[in-house]
């Protein structure tokens, strides 16, 4: 019987296409015999199937808690692969059959195969990879290694597109309209009723429109954000090492897994390191890490340790994999269909956002319930008639929808997608356009060292055997000249070359040294390229076969290899073994490289530079290389120790395997001891030349610069002047914080004391071991700091650094690059990775700087302005939008005057008129100062307070409702209608008074009252969009200075005005809803009452600037 196609392309055997042969037994020993397991199959697909289901529905909970966005987990990291969205969203199980999908997991048979099996079905020879041809085929087979996102349901998608925003809201009012039209205006029903909902109609269709439009644009933005993050993958094609978009793999590609790397596909692993343990929580919601294995470890696939899974994380050790499946066919890609984006969670400016609503809305509400109990328990008993049950209902919704900012949802959204363009634009990608806003708010940002504030381009610039230090071409030319005593340059050399996880890329081999590409870290392909400059690495590494090989982690700090020699061809003594060495044909050498601090104390001896024995490490001795440790470490350099030992054969217990998972422990605890130190090695990372800049900009905006790294203090405090983060000569140390200070004596960081010079603190220097050990009265005291250095971290103490200022309400940022920044990265308010850094660093983080480091000051910059941009929207929306719109229905209401703005007039303001200028707003560019002001205090510094609504309110809204009025009375006045007549007549008219040329004289009141609100809110346009700067200073019309133009102004300005004309002026609506024309003269007089307004904010600013201390500087908004 023959294995069906199935087999041949996914390791899935179909049950349905097999037949069994119940009399065939004689292969059942052959456990790829198709016959007799084939029964077995089937019964464990039915059992797996319930396992993959109770399997996948915990993936689905790990997937949710993941999307959540409220919460942040340490050891949880963000994943790409399925959606990039403006929000976290909340995945929802749909109706899709979970056992069928089950089931189509469990099939899958990869895992139990055995590696050549695996590669022979791929067609693939690890060793050489896939050629061309080969990848081209498999590419139209297979198509891009992309998941598809789930489809949205299209109904629920439009109707959020109507109800959204203030959607809903509208569509009430409408259907109120209607109603107030019939059946409750019967007989007589007001045909301006039933427009009015007409218009309501067109507003939600428009406003649907919009929304639409803006979620399409929304999501091209973020689709375009997603495109650029980076996503390569280091492959072995045509027998050469090559780095590709991970969008092009294909099956039976052989991929190197490293630290730090994302999965790209699902692979099955076919050499691992003894540590390589890959981080399935993103899956899972398993925190533990898995260790992986070439064989098979469980019948289901989903918890086999063989099997690495698309969008799993390697957190330690490296391994080599071949792709069995890519894109929707991967695990990650089948789960994805059993989900669909739920309701997003609110982010700290959506709350803002949401209260400011509920602010206006609940005034909205209290007031008209004052009109309805005052029309119920007064008006219309007392003057009955003057406003019927239809108007007052007309009157409710005049209220409400006046009341309420329509044009916010729209200028939230285009606000932030303006920003995020022009992130990107600055190579600067957020995850989620809310994200932007919180980093405005930062006021402590802690840094990695290496690969952040650094180039990450390490160079070794000096070696050392004891305190005989060298360089480079010194130590070449020892080699060379024969003058290289007993070898010890050699086996630097060797050590340098053979332990070392960095590989030089085939294809460069041709060229000098400095120009051939390196895979590896930064540190490794330092290290690779001394090594070779001193000794071929193919050299030394022909003369070893690897047996074990431990990866460097944040947490041991070194490197291990444990080699034998290659064959019995290699030299007696290959390097690093000496002439005074023992070196038997069965014996291993172990080989170490890594922290000084951790490897010093496993080591008993010392090559001497002189030729000699190995020298015993006493204290002299150690004192000979710590010393030229710190003079490195004190000029900035990293340094590295490099050690040795020689392991007998009879030394290893008989029943320890070299594969055996146990046995790495046994190396690691037993053999790891009795080293002989190799010699030094020195390397520089230059700090980043824009660096000293960014943290004095970054410092100026009233963020507290801090270093965290896991480097030694002397070269961390070295870099740190480099930067700028340490200026002070005074250094404090743990010493200097008193361990039993009460709490409530300490003194807090005043930012304004330090501007003065009042307050001037020293630079504070913290080890790990220093944070292990500090009590919370050193920690209330460390994190008063402005200068703080915190050296040889772990991440789970880079994390407690983020949680201690976090406790004491700051909004932290982090920057990092590598897998031991991930935690504090997720715990951070503000997760930020360079684009150059691990993929974990990238999946943990909410924001990436793709190139340079100082774009974070656009960041902060164009989040600071986010935040104004949409205060100064709110605050040019309510003085017409509310209070003056506000005032003559309570007017009418409580004094009887006539209603001196109509309801269409006052929703035209609101939906119309002022949402174009609104908009343009969000094309505000940052003010001069933006960041010379302490970052927002989000417990304090609300979107609306009370400074805000005084202004609004009190100053603005005031001013206009005054104006309006007063043109609008005047005119009633010199038509012969005194003012004293109308007050208090609630609809009861002196009898020398005409009715119909009276409402025809209101009619033309109201219009006057409209005109002058839409001018005078010209005026506020141009008073609002500067807080602090004059027009002239910060001039929307000068089209050559790009920091201050504003293109959007005018257009604005000119469609408000032809929005304003042509409800007044055309015979629909002046026949329907009684506008009507206004004289000349109160065509022009609004803009002299604009530019009035405009010169009274601007001598309101003058007073600000010139006396920041003064009154209106404390009530300025």
């Amino acid at each position: 019987m023959t294995l069906p196609d199935d087999i041949e392309r996914d390791g899935a055997i179909d049950t349905k296409s097999l037949t069994l042969d119940t009399d065939n037994k004689t292969n059942s020993h052959n456990p790829h015999h198709t016959a007799t397991p084939t029964l077995l199959k089937s019964v464990t697909i039915r059992d797996v199937n319930q396992d993959n289901a109770l399997q996948l529905d915990r993936m689905r909970r790990a997937s949710r808690s993941r999307r959540d966005s409220a919460s942040r987990i340490v050891g949880e990291f963000r994943t790409l692969s399925i959606d990039v969205t403006d929000t976290q969203r909340q995945a929802t199980v749909t109706a899709i059959n979970r056992k069928g999908a089950a089931k189509d997991i469990a099939e899958l048979e990869w895992h139990k195969y055995s590696v050549d099996d695996v590669l022979q079905r791929l067609s693939v020879n690890e060793k050489v990879g896939l050629e061309d041809e080969q990848v081209k085929r498999k590419f139209s087979q297979y198509g891009s290694n992309e998941i598809n996102p789930p489809k949205p349901n299209l109904f629920l998608k439009w109707l959020e597109y109507v109800l959204g925003g203030f959607g809903s809201l509208l569509l009430i009012a409408s259907i109120l309209c209607f109603i107030a039209w019939k059946p409750l205006g019967e007989p007589n029903p007001a045909a301006a009723n039933l427009a009015l909902a007409f218009v309501l109609l067109i507003v939600i269709i428009v406003q649907t429109a919009f929304n639409a439009w803006q979620d399409f644009s929304t999501g091209r933005v973020m689709a375009s954000i997603s495109g650029l993050l980076p996503s390569a993958v280091l492959v072995l094609r045509n027998s050469i090492q090559t780095q590709l978009p991970a969008k092009d793999l294909v099956p039976g590609d052989i991929i190197y897994v490293s630290l730090g790397n994302k999965l790209p596909a699902d692979i099955r692993f076919i050499d691992v390191s003894s540590d390589l343990k890959m981080d399935r929580s993103v899956l899972t919601g398993e925190s533990e890490p898995i260790q992986a294995t070439v064989d098979m470890t469980d019948e289901n696939l989903l918890e086999t340790k063989n099997i690495g899974m698309q969008g799993t994380l390697c957190v330690s050790g490296s391994g080599i994999g071949v792709v069995i499946q890519t894109g929707n066919l991967t695990v990650f890609g089948r789960i994805a269909k059993l989900s669909s984006t739920g309701a997003p969670s609110l982010t700290t400016l959506q709350k803002e956002i949401l209260r400011f609503v509920l602010i206006i809305v609940v005034c909205a509400l209290t007031i008209a319930t004052i009109v309805i109990i005052l029309w119920a328990t007064w008006l219309n008993k007392k003057h009955k008639g003057f406003i019927t049950v239809p108007t007052l209902i007309i009157d409710v919704v005049s209220v409400c929808v006046a009341f309420i900012p329509e044009g916010l949802p729209a200028s939230v959204t285009i606000s932030l997608a303006v920003i995020a363009k022009k992130l990107v634009n600055n190579k600067v990608l957020c995850k989620s356009l809310m994200t932007v806003e919180t980093l405005g708010s930062v006021n402590v940002l802690c840094s990695d060292k290496t690969g952040t504030l650094t180039e990450n381009k390490m160079t070794v610039t000096n070696i050392a055997c004891l305190d005989d230090e060298m360089g480079l071409t010194q130590a070449r030319d020892r080699i060379v000249s024969g003058k290289d005593k007993n070898g010890v340059v050699a086996q630097m050399a060797a050590v340098m070359g053979v332990c070392n996880a960095a590989q030089f890329d085939d294809s460069t081999m041709d060229q000098p040294l400095l120009l051939r590409k390196v895979n590896g870290d930064a540190t490794d392909s330092a290290i690779l390229r001394a090594a070779e400059l001193l000794r071929p690495v193919k050299e030394s590494m022909s003369e070893w076969t690897e047996v074990l090989k431990i990866n460097f982690n944040s947490k041991t700090k070194y490197m291990l290899k444990l080699c034998r020699r290659s064959s019995a061809r290699a030299p007696l003594f290959p390097a690093p073994c000496d002439t005074f060495n023992d070196f038997g044909p069965d014996d291993l050498m172990l080989m170490c490289k890594g922290a000084p601090d951790v490897l010093l104390k496993r080591c008993s001896h010392v090559n001497d530079p002189s030729g000699g024995p190995p020298l015993p490490l006493t204290e002299a001795t150690i004192l000979r290389l710590t010393s030229v440790q710190e003079k490195w470490a004190s000029q900035g350099q990293r340094v590295l120790l490099l050690a040795k030992r020689i392991i007998s054969r009879s030394s290893i217990p008989k029943e320890y395997s070299f594969e055996a998972p146990e046995f790495s422990d046994f190396v690691n605890t037993d053999l790891n001891q009795q080293l002989t130190v190799v010699g030094l090695v020195g390397l520089v990372d230059p700090p980043r030349a824009d660096i000293p800049d960014t943290v004095r900009t970054m410092r100026g905006a009233g963020i507290r610069f801090f270093m965290v790294t896991g480097d030694f203090a002397l070269t961390a405090v070295s870099i740190a002047r480099q930067c700028g983060i340490i200026t002070s000569d005074i250094l404090h140390y743990p010493k200097d914080l008193p361990r039993d200070l009460p709490v409530e004596q300490v003194k807090h960081y005043d930012r304004e004391a330090m501007d003065l010079g009042v307050d001037i603190k020293p630079g504070l220097v913290l080890t790990g071991m220093d944070l292990m050990e500090m009590s919370d009265s050193q920690w209330e005291q460390a994190c008063q700091y402005t200068e703080i250095v915190f050296s040889r971290t772990t991440p789970e103490q880079k994390l407690r650094i983020v949680k201690e200022f976090q406790k004491r309400g700051n909004v932290v940022g982090m920057t990092g690059d590598g897998v031991n920044d991930a935690p504090s990265l997720k715990a951070a308010d503000v997760g930020i990775a360079m684009g150059g850094g691990s993929d974990v660093a990238m999946e943990a983080a909410d924001l990436l700087l793709l190139e340079s480091f100082s774009s974070i000051v656009v960041a902060v910059k164009y989040g600071r302005l986010v935040f104004d941009n949409l205060k100064k929207t709110c605050l040019y929306l309510l003085p017409a939008g509310s209070f003056s719109e506000l005032m003559p229905i309570l007017l009418n209401v409580l004094l009887g005057l006539p209603q001196i703005l109509s309801s269409l007039q006052m929703i035209i303001i609101c939906v119309v008129t002022d949402v174009l200028p609104a908009i343009s707003m969000c094309f505000e560019k940052p003010e001069a100062g933006l960041l010379n002001r302490p970052p927002r205090d989000t417990k304090k510094d609300k979107l609306v307070n009370w400074k805000f609504l005084l202004h609004a309110y009190g100053f603005l809204g005031l001013l206009e409702s005054l104006a309006a009025m007063s043109m609008s009375f005047w005119w009633l006045d010199k038509q012969g209608f005194k003012f004293s007549d109308l007050v208090l007549a609630y609809g009861g008219l002196p009898p020398q008074y005409d009715p119909e040329a009276y409402a025809e004289a209101v009619n033309k009141a109201q219009s006057i009252y409209f005109f002058t609100l839409v001018g005078m809110q010209f005026g506020n346009l141009l008073a609002t969009r500067t807080r602090r700067l004059s027009i002239l200073q910060f001039n929307p019309f000068k089209w050559s200075d790009e920091n201050t133009r504003n293109y959007w102004i005018i257009p604005s300005m000119i469609a408000s005005i032809v929005f304003l004309f042509f409800f007044s002026y055309v015979p629909f609506f002046q026949h329907t809803f009684l506008t009507r024309g206004v004289p000349v003269e109160h065509i022009f007089i609004p803009f002299t009452f604009a530019i009035g307004l405009l010169l009274l904010d601007e001598t309101r600013k003058y007073f600000v600037r010139r006396y920041p201390k003064g009154f209106l500087a404390r009530i300025a908004w």
